[in-house]
């Protein structure tokens, strides 16, 4: 009797990657009084925050001890650096102009229209071994990005204290490298595997099929009650992405000058400084 061919065992499939995610309400009217003077409200959360930021570091250096060793973030440090993370996103989002709301001073706050889910999965070793230098590329794309933003800023600051609110491509704009900046951070204190991406939006149908979006829309809707998310997915459209684009550029400029100024300064190391005049008192 001959054996029919042997089926082979169905290897379980790997669950599929969670990338960290920024939730935020559709943009709507502004007070013009908060908008005037928002970066001198939020002064109090920068002290906080810097301070914040110190601590955040060190208990990033224990965590990639923790995860180098057991491939886990220990629950202590994963809630302190999530709530450090959310905390600072907050902060950013109302400066950034993307909501009115004043963020409150703690590392979880659950009922803000901001929210920060990172997932917590389990790390590769060899990525935290190598953690430092695998996220150049993504803090380069960062930096460009705000500092771009930043650099426009009393444009897109003009705008919303004239109009009241935000436009949507620039609401669309900034969400993105808020969001990036929530990933490439999220990656860089090991709360997540997900190399940072999506820097210009999700594609239609990220979320799954129709049905698997109205299941995650929902969910978000559930527990950010009826304001939802307006970046779950996060579709850009052109005039957003062209923007993303400018945010980039202006970026570079502000670098290339910076390195342009340096060198017409006598900071580079082949050329001699100029001779100081000496001084003689009388």
């Amino acid at each position: 009797m001959t054996e029919g061919p042997r089926a082979e065992p169905v290897r379980p499939s790997a669950p599929p990657e969670r990338l960290p995610q920024l939730d935020i309400p559709a943009p709507g009217p502004q007070r013009r009084l908060t908008v005037f003077f928002r970066l001198l409200l939020l002064l109090p959360h920068f002290a906080v925050l810097f301070f914040l930021h110190i601590a955040a570091w060190f208990a990033t250096i224990a965590t990639w001890f923790a995860a180098l060793a057991t491939a886990r973030v220990p629950g202590p440090l994963y809630r302190f650096l999530s709530g450090c993370l959310g905390w600072a996103t907050r902060v950013d989002a109302a400066a950034m102009l993307l909501v009115d709301r004043y963020p409150p001073f703690a590392l979880h706050a659950p009922g803000h229209p901001v929210r920060v889910e990172v997932g917590g999965d389990r790390l590769n070793r060899l990525a935290v071994l190598f953690r430092l230098i695998l996220m150049v590329p993504a803090v380069i794309v960062q930096a460009l990005a705000l500092t771009g933003w930043w650099t426009l800023g009393p444009i897109w600051w003009l705008i919303v204290l004239v109009g009241g609110r935000v436009p949507q491509p620039l609401f669309e704009a900034s969400a993105a490298v808020l969001r990036f900046r929530v990933r490439t951070g999220a990656y860089a204190m090991m709360l997540t595997p997900a190399y940072p991406k999506g820097f210009f939006g999700d594609r239609p149908g990220a979320l799954g099929t129709d049905a698997e979006e109205a299941e995650e829309v929902g969910r978000v809707t559930e527990n950010l009650g009826a304001s939802g998310s307006a970046t779950r997915p996060l579709v850009l459209g052109t005039p957003a992405t062209v923007l993303l684009v400018v945010f980039l550029l202006a970026g570079l400029a502000v670098g290339a000058s910076g390195s342009t100024t340096s060198y017409t300064d006598g900071d580079d190391p082949g050329r001699e400084p100029s001779p100081t005049p000496a001084v003689t008192g009388r």
